[in-house]
């Protein structure tokens, strides 16, 4: 326990009281926000945040690094590979999302990296990961990852390798990419209005925590111990670890979240929206809760799949629009809601759906008991 408060307070004291600085070296290079805004929505103050300072998504990648290894030294749990893997896709998605931010300042206009780009730099992130996640196995054999398709563990009937190993490697990256790639743009596309992404990422964050944090307390080499609960244990390697580096995520979102809610001193750029989405697609995977992250990240899925949803009847219909723009949140801000509204309701949905998603993991382990 003693390393995870430590994470935790140690990332959380970084960007609260770090920022500041931060934001004076941003605005001495020049990092501000470039706005692109439609003339026809209902909120004059998107003009007015021209010029905040941007790419703030560092400062909290930056206190994550230090709140976790901190937290794992005095804690003296060392660094697993499990923790060292979600590290990965926050700091691999968040260089793709430094890209595309710093092409945008420099080049003063909202055109950064091409979606194909994005893609692409996404997947060589996402791939490693997986065949990684796919080897160092522990003494009992056990890897970060696993070839299954999981919900609450692992499916046992859902297994990629079972149709042959060069299928199966095939089909396990495609899926594994599938999701970064997915989630990482979900929080990318939610990222419109001040705290927004960050406050709903807490909510999501904190349930993925808490999954870990439980699969550590029941843990299969100890639960088969007594009779006839084999089957309420969870297979899964390093999750105190991985509650560690969770928590450390939380800590530095927090203290980032003091200078990015409404109205917000530093917005997070791409290189923070992607981040994000690395790190709760690596959490999933890792925590073998894959399908079970549409409901714990269930806000993230509203933002993207109004955008897709826009986009097929518009070409159905010819031209005709389902909402007044995309994603959803624009959407309620043209029917004329002010932005903290919008805000302050996404993040009760994303509590309600995290705290759903954390409701249906445990229904299931008092079903198996």
């Amino acid at each position: 326990m003693r390393s995870l408060l430590t994470a935790a307070a140690i990332s959380l004291a970084f960007t609260l009281f770090l920022t500041p600085v931060f934001l004076r070296l941003f605005r001495r290079w020049g990092w501000g926000q470039v706005i692109r805004t439609p003339e026809n929505i209902h909120n004059p103050s998107h003009g007015a945040k021209r010029g905040t300072p941007t790419m703030g998504g560092t400062i909290f990648i930056v206190g994550t690094l230090v709140g976790y290894f901190i937290g794992t030294f005095v804690g003296r749990n060392p660094p697993t590979i499990s923790g060292l893997l979600v590290i990965w896709m926050m700091v691999g998605f968040g260089v793709v999302g430094f890209i595309d931010d710093f092409m945008k300042v420099r080049r003063q206009n909202s055109l950064g990296l091409s979606g194909w780009r994005k893609v692409a730099g996404q997947g060589v992130v996402v791939v490693v990961f997986g065949i990684a996640a796919l080897n160092f196995p522990n003494g009992d054999g056990q890897t970060p990852a696993s070839p299954f398709v999981s919900l609450f563990r692992d499916v046992p009937w859902l297994s990629f390798m079972a149709l042959g190993a060069v299928i199966g490697w095939i089909l396990y990256l495609a899926w594994i990419a599938l999701l970064g790639v997915a989630s990482s743009n979900s929080v990318n596309v939610s990222d419109g209005l001040d705290g927004l992404a960050a406050g709903s990422a807490i909510f999501v964050t904190s349930a993925l925590a808490l999954v870990a944090f439980w699969q550590f307390k029941q843990p299969c080499d100890a639960v088969t111990a007594h009779a006839g609960l084999s089957e309420a244990c969870y297979q899964t390697r390093d999750p105190f670890d991985l509650a560690i580096i969770a928590a450390s995520f939380i800590g530095a979102l927090v203290g980032f979240l003091w200078w990015n809610a409404p109205k917000a001193k530093v917005f997070m750029g791409d290189v923070g929206s992607m981040s994000i989405g690395g790190v709760i697609a690596a959490l999933a995977i890792l925590t073998r809760t894959e399908i079970l992250l549409v409901v714990i990240a269930g806000v993230y899925v509203i933002a993207s799949g109004s955008v897709i949803l826009q986009r097929v009847y518009f070409k159905l219909t010819r031209g005709k629009r389902l909402f007044l723009m995309s994603p959803l949140h624009h959407h309620l801000e043209m029917r004329g809601w002010a932005e903290i509204t919008i805000v302050v309701r996404m993040w009760i949905i994303a509590g309600l759906l995290a705290l759903s998603g954390v409701g249906l993991f445990y229904v299931e382990w008092l079903v198996r008991l």
